[in-house]
């Protein structure tokens, strides 16, 4: 592997995304990959490392429930299969179940993907307002009052803006570039996943 790949996450990570925007946008979409959408979601763990104390609780919890997707897809070939499983032994919403974990990650590149669109647009070295409100959108309503305050502390302790790309080794430009590539990709993943729970009636406000 070249040190630009091993070195540069954002990259890991746009290329994976890439790769699955492409299955997810096609007409007659081909079942999305297990493993393959699993090994993509857990590239994006290293982001929410960076962040510090804020989103510790995040990491944690997105991890965990990206292993235990990656540990399904060895027996579970596709996403749809794994949601239809979990429907017909009625384990849908139930603690730990694969769809559950499912619907978590989902909201975790959801929060990543709405950073990145926060990052963009804000001006200056703070992280503060774009991860408070990537945090509000998409973590803070299925949250319960302690957590939200224990995030809100966290998020003094977030690196500046330079200290998070010194941490990705790229500069502003590049860096740029690469979250523009996650944004869209990532905007045709979560619609598809989206599509598999509307479309079996699970909803997604759970």
């Amino acid at each position: 592997m070249g040190s630009n790949e091993a070195d540069k996450p954002l990259r890991r990570i746009g290329a994976s995304f890439e790769q699955l925007a492409a299955i997810a946008k096609q007409q007659q979409q081909p079942a999305m990959a297990a493993g393959d959408f699993s090994r993509a979601c857990s590239n994006v763990s290293v982001l929410f490392g960076c962040l510090g104390i804020a989103f510790k609780f995040a990491e944690m919890d997105y991890v965990a429930k990206v292993n235990d997707l990656l540990e399904a897809s060895k027996t579970i070939s596709t996403l749809p299969s794994m949601v239809e499983l979990d429907i017909q032994k009625g384990t849908v919403r139930q603690p730990g179940s694969h769809t559950r974990n499912l619907l978590r990650v989902k909201r975790g590149i959801d929060m990543v993907k709405v950073l990145f669109e926060q990052i963009l647009v804000t001006e200056g070295n703070s992280l503060k307002d774009a991860a408070t409100k990537a945090y509000a959108q998409v973590f803070a309503p299925h949250h319960g009052w302690a957590i939200r305050k224990a995030v809100g502390a966290g998020m003094y302790a977030l690196p500046s803006k330079s200290q998070l790309l010194k941490k990705l080794n790229e500069d502003e430009n590049s860096a740029r570039a690469q979250m523009q590539s996650f944004v869209r990709s990532s905007g045709q993943v979560i619609l598809y996943v989206e599509d598999l729970f509307t479309s079996s009636n699970l909803g997604l406000d759970w």
